[in-house]
């Protein structure tokens, strides 16, 4: 099947189920190009919450249809590729929490939303790349205990008073990405702005002119006065990039710079998922309720 009658068979299945598709930054061109809305892991889930669709068809890893799942109980949450995980997501397990909350009973667990369910129902509050300085400093516990991104867990300890106890895991894709891999493209694009997304390593941090999440790129990059730009995550956000502000120039940091997990997503798996209703992604009540807990606090926190 052609790619135009792949999307004209989508756009009619969409319509019979009443469904809405939802598509991270991250994921591949077409797929954002076909979905109702781009953005971030939470950023969607929240639109998921706002939508009067029937169905969620969500264009990510696991967690994330996990978290529709968790805010959107009452509707139908789907996958279109169920082995599309998160491998930092899958660093950290309910049992090495628990015993590292024994170890540190004063502490309150602080949990990234790029995070299981499970792991969320084990945590106080949840936090997002752009918000975790302000979630941790809204807590009254000097110990936080931050899961599962190290990398986030160093930039939010560099921003406050608090005893910051990270999780030894990582984004791979943000993780490969070296000090002097961006000293090797600033040198070849010296005018180019440095935006970097607070899960790379805090040497690769150093080096950048704007720290951001995803939609926090976005923002600068069509602002900003500067009109090259390179960019330090996942290079399927150029695509949203070019999209906000297709006149300035972006240069992704390296060739590595690709999570497998997000491109396994294409339009024929969405087709597939939106005909035969694959693959439902469910919650156990009680996970959900403790996880939704969790989510609720980090909302309720006033973000300047």
């Amino acid at each position: 099947m052609k790619q135009a009658e792949l999307i004209e068979r989508v756009k009619e299945l969409k319509l019979k189920r009443n469904a809405v598709i939802l598509a991270h930054y991250y994921s591949r061109p077409e797929v954002q190009d076909i979905a109702d809305f781009v953005g971030d892991s939470l950023g969607l889930s929240q639109e998921a919450v706002r939508q009067s669709a029937d169905v969620i068809v969500f264009c990510g890893v696991h967690f994330m249809g996990e978290s529709a799942a968790i805010l959107c109980p009452d509707k139908t949450v789907l996958l279109p590729e169920i082995d599309a995980t998160c491998p930092m997501a899958d660093m950290v397990s309910v049992e090495g929490l628990k015993r590292e909350k024994e170890n540190h009973p004063d502490a309150l667990v602080v949990c990234y939303v790029n995070s299981s369910a499970a792991i969320k129902a084990e945590s106080y509050i949840c936090c997002t790349s752009a918000n975790a300085v302000e979630v941790v400093n809204s807590l009254e516990a000097d110990e936080i205990i931050f899961v599962p991104d190290k990398n986030l867990a160093a930039y939010v300890a560099a921003r406050t008073d608090k005893k910051v106890i990270p999780w030894e895991g990582h984004c791979p894709t943000h993780h490969q990405i070296l000090r002097e891999d961006v000293l090797k493209i600033k040198e070849k694009h010296p005018k180019a702005k440095f935006i970097a997304h607070p899960e790379c390593r805090p040497e690769v941090l150093e080096l950048a002119d704007y720290i951001a999440s995803t939609r926090g790129m976005i923002t600068y990059a069509k602002n900003s006065p500067a009109n090259e730009f390179i960019i330090g995550t996942e290079c399927g956000l150029i695509h949203g990039l070019l999209k906000a502000a297709p006149e300035k120039t972006y240069y992704c940091i390296s060739e590595f710079a690709c999570c497998p997990s997000m491109k396994m997503v294409n339009l024929e798996k969405v087709l597939i998922s939106l005909d035969k209703m694959q693959h439902i992604v469910t919650v156990p009540q009680d996970v959900r309720a403790r996880a939704k807990k969790a989510l609720d606090r980090m909302l309720a926190v006033k973000i300047r």
